[in-house]
């Protein structure tokens, strides 16, 4: 069984697509809706509860540090998993909690999941590139 942290990414993955198809609608709502349909367990909720906060939060400014990493390509180009996936990691690489390699390499494994091997290595790039503008990485 995964550990809570990667379950909780996997929950909040799937509340920011579904916010994200929904023209970023009431995210809080959504995310509360779904996990209640699908019985989600309350330290899965927790931890993604964390990240969607500072989606929330953040959000604008965390788009635009996307978009400074991914000089030819606007975010809403971007496939809804990839673009969710880069949300994601960047709000975690902002609470500094996890390590960036952990956080990268858990987005990438989503991307995969969820997306492609061609979506996860954009992940990839873009989240290394972030975490090295951020400072979190050599």
């Amino acid at each position: 069984m995964a550990r809570v942290e990667s379950r909780g990414r996997i929950r909040a993955l799937q509340a920011v697509y579904a916010w994200d198809m929904r023209d970023k609608s009431d995210l809080p709502t959504i995310a509360s809706r779904m996990w209640d349909d699908l019985g989600v367990e309350p330290d899965e909720r927790e931890f993604a509860n964390q990240l969607l906060r500072v989606i929330i939060a953040e959000g604008t400014a965390l788009d635009d540090e996307l978009a400074d990493v991914t000089t030819n390509w606007r975010l809403e180009r971007l496939g809804a998993i990839e673009r969710c996936a880069l949300r994601l990691g960047a709000a975690e690489l902002r609470v500094g909690i996890t390590p960036p390699r952990v956080v990268i390499q858990e987005m990438v494994r989503l991307a995969e999941r969820f997306g492609s091997t061609p979506s996860a290595r954009f992940v990839n790039g873009v989240l290394d590139a972030l975490a090295r503008k951020m400072g979190l990485l050599a």
